[in-house]
């Protein structure tokens, strides 16, 4: 599952460019071991992995990654591993461009754990 910077990236949400790509895996599967591009992990537990996916084709290749509502979502979880500012910044982006509503956010939020956290952010945009 393509997630977190990668996912930010694929939906035009962010200006970095993530020198891995960062793929979610379920919290009980096995980390790939080999690969020629150099991968980022980030385990979910079964419910955060199967909330807010959708399949997109990417140069020919049917690939699974989080809609743009869970990624800013994983992004605030996930803030100590990107970054805090990215988070917020992807959070601007996405209501900016209207790639996802506060309702989504918040439904994602919730799912995450994160609606403490994101809420006073949300507030302050909305």
């Amino acid at each position: 599952m393509v997630c977190l910077l990668s996912a930010l990236r694929f939906h035009e949400l962010t200006t970095q460019q993530p020198s891995q790509v960062w793929i979610g895996i379920h919290v009980r599967s096995r980390a790939p071991r080999k690969s020629s591009t150099s991968l980022r992990v980030v385990r979910y537990s079964e419910k955060t992995f199967k909330a807010g996916v959708e399949v997109r084709r990417l140069e020919g290749v049917e690939v699974r990654i989080f809609t743009a509502a869970k990624t800013v979502a994983d992004c605030f979880k996930y803030r100590s591993k990107i970054g805090l500012d990215v988070a917020i910044e992807a959070l601007k982006d996405t209501l900016k461009r209207r790639k996802a509503t506060v309702d989504e956010i918040e439904r994602y939020a919730k799912i995450c754990r994160v609606s403490r956290i994101i809420r006073p952010y949300l507030e302050a945009l909305a």
